[in-house]
């Protein structure tokens, strides 16, 4: 029998747990061990839907990098990890995962209270982050080498090894899941991690450490820095025996961390940055009612603070009118709530800063001369104290792509509707764009589906659904959305490096 599914009462009082008896580690994780940052310096991580302080996290700086860099190094060169045969990181891993499995409703609860996500879509983060630990981990075993077409005088061998240190720099949007997308590759493959969680959502990457010590990874293979970006997070990117960066968060942070990679030892930096992804919808669809739920879900899931949200609608304008009526009446089912009541579609809005970023989007839309058709207001009253940051489903229509609604990252539940007449228009629309990171095409026309993913620009186009897919793809993008591939067997090729051995070979 499947077990009884959690109820609001019982999130609460496992929250009650958490905070109040069992407490919450939040000290930095360096050599195998829990530590308070080398200066004594803390942060402050706040429940977004309450206002309530969570915790006084340790705020790692350069000193703490140092010194974390060093063990992860000492790590690699030692072997005990990075030597070790494929089949036994496998086994480690596998631990790992099941532990992350014993603890999920844990997990999952730490980052709804630190980011504000809805606890439902929290657990369903946790079966991803769970699945692509599984995942990495049953393929390390299964991957093979090259013997290269050479004469009988000569064996060409092509070898893939692993990079050494790994620094890992996730976002606070999918605290755990993008965790594990950057570090199950880099440790299958053998590489030590330093992960630096956002200093807005640091819990889960300071719980996981916990299961990674009982999981059995040697000493110093993985390491945690809680802290800021431009502390910590830039201390790793300069750092010269730091041998590739991997980052997931804003353009911006993106375009600073090549400069760094290029200003020190010219580490690989992998990117998967912003993204104002483009959602078409043409009028041979069969079910407008389920493409607008579809396209609603695309931008307010995780109140939109989703790199691939579907923010740019582009509707056949034969269409528009009464698929925004449809998108309007799913935007209405998809209100925030308390983030622990697992009935809530949306939760809070992550920090003061993104709040405020959001609402002003909101203001220069209407000032821009966009119709606003629903939202657009901050929310009150939606946490269980009758406090926190919340903002509701908000729609505009009639954007143009000369708006700043239209064209930049508002990380919120802001949806920009476009209309379009031809599909010329439609893929120019879509491609008019600095990023290209996720697009959607719904269309029953198998050759119109065929002719515009081709001609999007983008690294992933969904077709008749939006986001659906699992760890045998990989996922990232083109242009300024950055260039470097999570999930699949592509992401274990970017954590190695390869060797080519050629041998002369004697009568």
């Amino acid at each position: 029998m499947s077990p009884t599914p959690m109820t609001r009462d019982d999130w609460q009082a496992l929250a009650e747990h958490l905070t109040a008896e069992k407490g919450l580690e939040t000290r930095a994780y360096i050599d195998d061990a829990f530590v308070d940052a080398a200066d004594g310096a803390t942060l402050t991580t706040i429940n977004p839907a309450t206002g309530e302080t969570l915790a006084e996290v340790a705020s790692c700086d350069a000193a703490d990098a140092e010194a974390a860099v060093s063990v992860a190094r000492r790590a690699f060169e030692g072997g005990a990890w990075s030597r070790r045969a494929p089949g036994e990181r496998k086994a480690v891993l596998l631990r790992l995962a099941e532990l992350m499995e014993a603890n999920k409703h844990e997990l999952a609860l730490l980052d709804t209270l630190d980011m504000g996500k809805p606890v439902n879509s929290s657990l369903g983060d946790m079966a991803g982050a769970i699945g692509c630990i599984r995942h990495h981990a049953e393929s390390i075993d299964k991957l093979y080498g090259e013997v290269a077409p050479t004469g009988e005088e000569s064996l060409g061998l092509v070898l893939r090894e692993p990079l050494g240190v790994v620094a890992s720099i996730v976002p606070w949007n999918f605290p755990l899941m993008m965790t594990a997308w950057k570090i199950a590759p880099a440790l299958a493959a053998g590489n030590s991690v330093i992960l630096k969680p956002s200093e807005k959502s640091p819990l889960s990457a300071l719980r996981l450490a916990q299961l990674v010590r009982e999981a059995g990874l040697p000493r110093g293979v993985f390491q945690v820095l809680p802290g800021f970006g431009h502390t910590v997070g830039k201390a790793l990117a300069l750092s010269m025996d730091v041998d590739c960066l991997a980052f997931t968060g804003s353009t911006g942070v993106g375009k600073q961390l090549m400069q760094y990679a290029g200003q020190s030892n010219l580490k690989k930096v992998f990117l998967e940055c912003g993204g104002k992804s483009p959602n078409l919808v043409f009028a041979d669809c069969k079910d407008l009612d389920r493409v607008a739920e579809h396209a609603a879900g695309a931008i307010f899931h995780n109140q939109g603070e989703v790199c691939i949200a579907g923010s740019r609608l582009l509707v056949e304008n034969s269409i528009r009118e009464a698929f925004v009526d449809k998108v309007l009446a799913a935007a209405e089912r998809m209100q925030p709530g308390d983030p622990l009541d697992p009935e809530s579609f949306m939760g809070a809005i992550v920090d003061d800063t993104q709040h405020a970023r959001i609402l002003e989007y909101i203001r220069r839309g209407v000032a821009e001369g966009a119709t606003l058709r629903t939202g657009g207001q901050a929310l009150g009253g939606e946490g269980p104290n009758g406090k926190g940051l919340f903002i509701g489903p908000t729609v505009f229509d009639g954007v143009t792509d000369a708006m700043a609604i239209g064209r930049e990252e508002i990380f919120g539940p802001v949806l920009s509707v476009f209309g379009f007449d031809s599909e010329d228009e439609a893929v120019r629309l879509a491609n008019d764009s600095d990023y290209g990171l996720a697009a959607g095409l719904w269309s029953q026309d198998i050759d119109r589906i065929m002719r515009v993913t081709r001609r999007l620009r983008s690294g992933q186009v969904f077709v008749n659904n939006w986001a659906d897919m699992d760890q045998t793809v990989p996922f990232g993008g083109v242009k300024q959305s950055g260039n470097g591939r999570d999930k699949s067997h592509h992401s274990l090729e970017e954590y190695s490096d390869l060797k080519s051995v050629w041998m002369t070979l004697t009568a």
